[in-house]
């Protein structure tokens, strides 16, 4: 036969939900594992919006929809923009699609394309450079350490930019990292974007988990300027617990939009029906399912955090956003743990998995080997266990 595309030969999986899989399949064998792979709420979604998706089905609405999302959903997707982030967008000025991570695909692929460039701060989500290579594209990453927040600089971004440069890619709060920008930070980078003629892709899906005090920011909001380079992505998986019923959407130029919504019509069709009505629920209704989750994973991350800390061999900053631990791990490289000699991140992570039980994610796939990442959305028993797991097999190496 003849050889794959180039996009078919190059593309990789995901590294998070690889590691996910195989601690299923270790779990379904019977043994004991400690889950942090996958950024997924361990909370069911809301009964609120549950019962919007039963009361669609009882009115029959399981036909197609609009390719680029319900003019109700659209709409009530558009007064959430006004009243949280402070930015005016009309329905035609947003498109809804399978989750967050399929509206960042039809951006970029309206975006990027053979010789243009696409600058992301690192360490950064494993799907962002696929998804511009896919598009054709080139990633340009630009790296900030725990040495400064994880927080890249204006100046770092200024020194990337070429004439080749047609996006920037922002994401706050991030992950893997927790780190939240404040918002002159934010300004600074993005008036430079802004001034260049440059494209603004704003990854918004974390932001409402961030604690300590501080506040999201949206570029978009910014001024007219901004908000006609700003594509704004986000969804309501993380937020509401609705990781599974996959309803994103971003809201930008129109004409950046209205591309989108036309290859969705060309790619999927719309998106699923039933869902729109529970994300439209989850969206205007009661917020106290939002503030009790983030109540909680405020509590995980301050112990994940201490307990990670008092090993010696990881040094980890509380995240400020999102709900990962990205704690530094290089203490542990050139070292012997459970018989295994540690090299890498990977080589890290597969012995707190083959050893301890223990699933996190290498950070060299984020662009940070010297990191891995622990999620702490998931039970404060699971991670008192995974914890004491982790504990007991790099004791010894401080």
């Amino acid at each position: 036969m003849k050889p794959l595309s180039e996009t078919g030969r190059l593309v990789a999986d995901s590294p998070t939900l690889a590691m996910g899989a195989r601690l299923k399949k270790l779990k379904s064998e019977g043994k004991t594992v400690y889950d942090f792979t996958v950024g997924q709420p361990d909370f069911d979604t809301p009964e609120h919006i549950k019962q919007a998706a039963i009361e669609a089905l009882k009115k029959g609405e399981t036909g197609y929809t609009p390719a680029a999302g319900m003019p109700d959903l659209k709409k009530a997707i558009a007064a959430k923009f006004k009243k949280e982030n402070g930015i005016d967008y009309s329905p035609d000025q947003i498109f809804v699609s399978n989750g967050a991570k399929h509206t960042l695909y039809h951006v970029f692929q309206m975006l990027a394309g053979p010789g243009d460039e696409v600058i992301i701060p690192a360490p950064y989500w494993v799907s962002y450079s696929e998804q511009v290579q896919m598009a054709g594209g080139t990633s340009v990453l630009v790296k900030a350490g725990s040495e400064q927040g994880f927080r890249v600089t204006a100046a770092q971004i200024e020194a990337a930019i070429t004439n080749r440069t047609k996006a920037l890619l922002v994401n706050s709060p991030s992950n893997p990292t927790g780190a939240v920008y404040t918002e002159q930070e934010l300004r600074d980078i993005c008036e430079l974007a802004v001034s260049r003629g440059i494209y603004i892709v704003s990854d918004e899906i974390y932001e409402h988990f961030i604690y300590g005090g501080q506040k999201a920011v949206s570029p978009a909001a910014f001024g007219p300027a901004y908000k006609d380079a700003v594509i704004t992505v986000n969804g309501v998986s993380k937020t509401y617990a609705m990781t599974g019923w996959r309803i994103g959407y971003a809201a930008g130029p129109v004409n950046v939009i209205r591309q989108a919504g036309f290859a969705q019509s060309n790619a999927t069709g719309c998106p699923c029906s039933i869902s729109q009505r529970a994300a439209q629920a989850a969206i205007l209704g009661d917020q106290t399912c939002v503030a009790n989750m983030v109540a909680e994973f405020d509590k995980r991350r301050i112990y994940m955090t201490e307990r990670l800390n008092a090993m010696k061999v990881f040094s980890c900053d509380p995240p400020a956003g999102a709900f990962y631990c990205f704690p530094r791990c290089d203490a542990l490289y050139g070292k012997r743990i459970g018989g295994v000699m540690v090299e890498n991140s990977t080589a890290l992570c597969e012995a707190l998995l083959d050893k301890a039980g223990v699933g996190c994610v290498q950070g060299g796939p984020f662009g940070a080997d010297e990191c891995i990442r622990f999620s702490y959305a998931t039970g404060m028993e699971t991670i008192r266990k995974g914890m004491d797991a982790v504990e007991a097999l790099v004791k010894g190496t401080a």
